[in-house]
């Protein structure tokens, strides 16, 4: 009996292949000329950029400013806004806060202008601000019965702050009279990122313009929070959730724009982070974009996207009546599931369908409950163990279908010789073998197929779970993240700047894995595209690919192939044995075989093909 052993051929092949590859990028890396030529280029591309954001910055989110000392000024003010101009202009920002999150609200526009996260900070350690700098704009856009088109932008609203119990409120009006207002009104509770947000009016009946429209808009360009933002940007997208709870998504890629009907919430999810504003019953109509910003990667680029929503409001009675909910706070399972009501959770990319399923229900608690007794690299292994042990009888149903083939190998091969120039005989022959031997051909095929579901649910879960961000293991000091262990002098194509190291490991066992595999179907498999490029091809895409990659994703790999194949060299050494293998195969041979419907149909196909074919040469 033939044993398959490691081809020292192959593996000098895959070495010279990687060999070859990093002299070319070796060979063509820049002279030192052009590499201050280019870094002279970005630098300027850079300039431009940064003034181009500053500028659209400028002319989206700023309202108009007013001249508080120029009596004139204030005049004109008053005289644009009519009634509004009851409350005097006077500029001066309040606080709210508690042990998560610091929320700044101004006077011009009553809106909130700056959003800090306490206790997170930046891949560059700066803290986590989701508004700041006047990124974000919230306005209410009407008209008033004396036909002024009045954005709250450019209106002063009075604050007044104070306590509901342990809750802290704060109550921004603008007045037309001392007993009629548009109020925002914030609460703020104890350790919640969930803030109250109430929209209401007394008294503007007749002043505020029912038959025009009134429009909710809501625009803001998500600040750039990690290393790579690429990366960032794949996962930074608008979210929303319709009144039946199906949730739907823009475009993460490119620019999108939809017009949805029964909208419960909408996120701007800035990958690790959310902005959320929630309405207490349903916006009907919900007109939503979304503006990719990212070409390239870029060391010094502010922002991914740039988000807007303009919603139709109402009057109620003639007055505003909206209960809403801002959440500004990490996109993690353990923080939005306390607001379950809401359905916030579903805000987090767990995948679609089952793969979703898997990740919400498996994947997450799992992993949560791992990690809260263990190191979080240590944690990604020993899960990693329980989902190679789980699978394990898959492997084992793998590895005993190609150990029968590899014991067919000698009859397939003389059928091969023998009807060589007749490929439909050759079949029919074959298939006959597969059925006498008891052997399915495809049997191998199935366990692959039952892990695809686990491979993909672990793609969307490593870089998407909050609980690996900024979490270090091992050189890699954020699981979340690529492990960088050096910095290139240029940027290869597809692969990047740098090199990181886990996907080299997780490269180098998928090889040596697929050599156990893949390196016996190509024996086996007569007819079969070259199976040697696949082995070498697979391991090349996953150290391209990867590299990118949060490095937690290719530890998990790296884990999980070497297990696997101490699985199946503990399969092929302990628990099979190929000469039992074949002396079974020879008995099943012996017995009569009935065929099943599916067999018999196939077999009748096949007799029928030969025949017309018979009849043809004739």
């Amino acid at each position: 009996m033939e044993e398959k052993k490691l081809d020292i051929n192959t593996i000098i092949g895959f070495v010279l292949i990687f060999g070859i590859l990093i002299f070319m990028f070796w060979q063509n890396q820049p002279t030192p000329e052009e590499l201050e030529a280019q870094k002279a280029k970005q630098e300027q591309l850079e300039a431009a950029e940064m003034q181009k954001a500053n500028a659209v910055k400028e002319e989206v989110a700023q309202p108009k400013t007013v001249d508080l000392q120029d009596s004139m000024a204030v005049a004109s003010y008053k005289s644009a806004i009519g009634a509004f101009g009851f409350t005097a202009p006077s500029e001066g920002t309040t606080v709210l806060e508690n042990d998560v999150v610091y929320l700044e609200i101004s006077n011009k526009g009553g809106q909130i202008i700056e959003a800090k996260m306490k206790g997170y900070v930046t891949y560059d350690s700066i803290p986590v601000y989701l508004i700041k700098d006047g990124n974000a704009n919230f306005a209410l856009n009407f008209s008033t019965s004396d036909n002024r088109v009045l954005n709250t932008n450019d209106l002063y609203f009075e604050p007044t702050l104070s306590k509901s119990g342990e809750n802290q409120v704060l109550s921004m009006k603008a007045k037309v009279a001392s007993d009629k207002f548009l109020e925002y009104r914030y609460e703020m509770k104890p350790d919640e990122y969930l803030v109250g947000f109430t929209v209401r009016s007394q008294g503007l009946n007749g002043i505020v313009n029912s038959s025009k429209p009134i429009d909710l808009d809501w625009k803001m360009k998500a600040i750039r929070h990690s290393k790579s933002i690429q990366y960032e940007n794949r996962y930074t997208r608008v979210t929303y959730n319709h009144d039946d709870d199906k949730i739907s998504k823009l475009s993460e890629g490119s620019e999108d724009e939809e017009t949805e009907v029964d909208v419960k919430w909408i996120s701007y999810r800035q990958h690790f982070f959310s902005s959320i504003l929630t309405y207490a019953n349903k916006f009907e109509t919900a007109k939503l974009n979304s503006v990719n910003l990212v070409e390239e990667e870029s060391h010094t680029q502010q922002f991914t996207k740039e988000f807007a929503a303009q919603v139709p409001l109402e009057l109620q009675g003639g007055e505003f009546a909206y209960n809403f909910n801002w959440y500004y706070g990490p996109t993690d399972v353990k923080v939005l599931a306390q607001y379950k009501e809401l359905g916030l959770e579903d805000s987090i990319p767990f995948g679609w369908g089952i793969f979703g399923w898997i990740n919400r229900y498996i994947f997450t608690p799992v992993y949560t409950f791992l990690s809260s007794f263990l190191p979080y690299g240590i944690a990604i292994v020993v899960m990693t163990i329980l989902v190679r042990l789980i699978m394990s009888p898959a492997t084992y149903k793998s590895y005993l279908s190609q150990a029968k083939m590899k014991v067919l190998k000698p009859e397939i091969t003389e059928l091969n010789e023998k009807f060589k120039d007749n490929a439909m005989k050759k079949q029919q022959e074959t298939m006959k073998l597969y059925n006498k031997a008891g052997v399915s051909p495809m049997s191998g095929c199935v366990p692959a197929l039952l892990q695809m579901p686990i491979f993909y649910a672990l793609f969307m879960f490593f870089p998407t779970s909050f609980a690996l961000r900024q979490k270090p293991f091992l050189w890699a000091d954020d699981l979340s993240s690529y492990d960088a262990i050096a910095q290139l002098p240029f940027t290869i194509p597809f692969y990047g700047d740098h090199v990181s190291l886990f996907p080299i490991l997780a490269s180098v066992a998928i090889f040596f894995y697929m050599m156990m595999t893949t390196g016996q179907n190509m024996q086996t498999q007569p007819g079969m595209p070259n199976m040697k490029f696949i082995m070498y091809l697979s391991p090349l895409m996953m150290l391209v690919f990867f590299n990118n990659y949060a490095s937690g994703l290719s530890l998990y790999y790296f884990v999980s192939n070497l297990i696997t194949i101490f699985i199946m060299l503990a399969i092929k050494n302990f628990i099979l044995d190929e000469d039992k293998i074949h002396a079974q195969i020879q008995e099943n041979k012996k017995k009569p075989k009935k065929e099943n419907k599916f067999q018999k149909k196939m077999r009748e196909m096949m007799e029928q093909a030969e025949e017309q074919k018979k009849i043809g040469k004739k």
